[in-house]
């Protein structure tokens, strides 16, 4: 028997592929399925399942193009209901591939179809449990608003989950591991872990809903109590996971064009098209097209995306290195971001050449604190938890990034800000909005709250 998980960082989501006796099954695959397919391939192995825990809101699965490619049968929990042909298993129902067995354990709370699963070995002791969204490490996952339940509310889902975690979960033996779907960082949990593998009997110790740390009254209010509203995307993408999607290789096709610098200026006057910049931020702050929004690929990219732009059929137009274009497609395409329209050929190099670009000035921490700058004000796009936990700026407004859109309002369009989260990514991503949105006056600060605190 082997398992492997393959964890995408940018999501904060696992991936499993379990392989015996020449089958394998793979839960809660990617959207981009080929590195399964090689796996299974160069071990001679066919795929016999695929297994979804629950309809996921923060990513579009792979399991329809999986199950087309290999001829795996789809299986969910009970409850489930897709548009599309799937085994709906039943509580305790055994699946067995190779010389091993996975049991089906329903576990909801975090959606009405989560379900987790039991992996025995070849003897029929168990070995794992791949929990999904019900039981990360450290924590829980939250109450699936995204999908509305109707007649159930959060504080309904939150009791649910509880008693799954404590009456189906906690009973199972120590040694067994856990294999959860997300690890810190995903927008499906509060809290979680670093780790993304333990064992049940370290989980039983440190983890808040196995620990009797709490009865089902008081976890029910810690689990719901400032539970932030779902990315707007999330609900598309639990109806793509559940009605269907384009393939992967379909979306590839018709995004990856290039456009010379004509062209694409004439795609960008287009009503409601957005322009993408995935460079670095140094290189973004140094010169950018006019009206386009910041969001680098090597940062937590697919889900600011999700979180910046509101609608995930608007058209994009894309600036960055053509050699990671069909990657940054890609990583669109995992969060149903499927409407790109090509790209700018040459890159920012053959726009600069207009003489017609932005830029976003920049300060270190000793000009911060200059008197050049004692009249601006300062914004701070951290996260509340952060200010709590790391230390605030005296004087600072704080509108965590992902709502500054919708506060934007709140801020005055003629002054001058001076703008920082904690190292210097998100505060360029809310520099290229500010100046989206008509703010001329705006500075970067260099290395953030990391730069900044010595000051303090």
């Amino acid at each position: 028997m082997y398992v492997k998980q393959i964890y995408t960082k940018c999501l904060s989501q696992a991936s499993y592929y379990i392989e015996s006796g020449g089958e394998a099954v793979v839960i809660d695959p990617l959207r981009d399925v080929n590195e399964y397919i090689k796996i299974a391939d160069h071990a001679s192995v066919k795929i016999k399942y695929v297994i979804e825990t629950h309809f996921h809101a923060d990513f579009v699965s792979g399991h329809l193009t999986l199950a087309k490619l290999t001829g795996a049968k789809i299986i969910y929990g009970p409850n489930a209901d897709p548009k599309f042909d799937a085994i709906i298993a039943t509580d305790n129902q055994v699946f067995k591939f190779g010389k091993v067995t996975l049991t089906t354990i329903h576990t909801p709370g975090h959606t009405l179809e989560s379900t987790s699963f039991l992996l025995k070995d070849k003897n029929g002791k168990e070995h794992s449990i791949f929990t999904g969204d019900t039981l990360f490490l450290g924590d829980v996952g939250i109450p699936d608003v995204a999908q509305r339940y109707k007649g159930l509310s959060k504080e309904d889902l939150a009791g649910i989950l509880f008693d799954s975690i404590n009456k189906r979960i906690k009973p199972l033996p120590n040694d067994i591991l856990v294999y959860p779907a997300h690890g810190a960082g995903s927008a499906c949990g509060k809290k979680m872990m670093k780790q993304t593998i333990d064992n049940l009997g370290n989980q039983k110790e440190v983890n808040y809903s196995l620990n009797n740390s709490c009865n089902k009254n008081e976890f029910v209010k810690l689990l719901t109590d400032n539970l932030p509203e779902p990315p707007s995307y999330f609900p598309y993408n639990v109806k793509l996971n559940q009605e269907g999607y384009d393939d992967l290789s379909e979306i590839l096709k018709r995004s990856n064009n290039p456009f010379s610098v004509e062209d694409f200026e004439k795609k960008m006057n287009l009503n409601g098209v957005k322009i993408l910049d995935v460079r670095s931020h140094y290189d973004f702050c140094l010169g950018h097209i006019p009206n386009s929004i910041f969001i680098g690929i090597d940062g937590g990219f697919a889900p600011w995306v999700g979180a910046i732009f509101s609608d995930v059929n608007q058209p994009i137009l894309l600036v960055a290195d053509e050699s990671r274009v069909e990657e940054i497609i890609t990583r669109l395409s995992r969060i149903g971001f499927d409407n790109v329209l090509g790209y700018l050929e040459g890159g920012f190099k053959s726009w600069q050449q207009k003489n017609n670009y932005n830029k976003v000035n920049s300060i270190d921490s000793n000009q911060f604190y200059s008197k050049k700058f004692e009249n601006s004000k300062i914004l701070d796009v951290r996260n509340s938890s952060e200010l709590e936990s790391i230390g605030k700026v005296s004087g600072a407004k704080n509108i965590s990034l992902q709502n500054l859109l919708s506060q934007i309002d709140d801020l005055e369009v003629n002054s001058e800000y001076l703008v920082f989260c904690a190292g210097g990514y998100r505060s360029v991503i809310a520099a290229s909005i500010l100046q989206a949105n008509s703010f001329k006056y705006v500075y970067n600060i260099l290395g953030g709250f990391n730069s900044i605190k010595g000051h303090l």
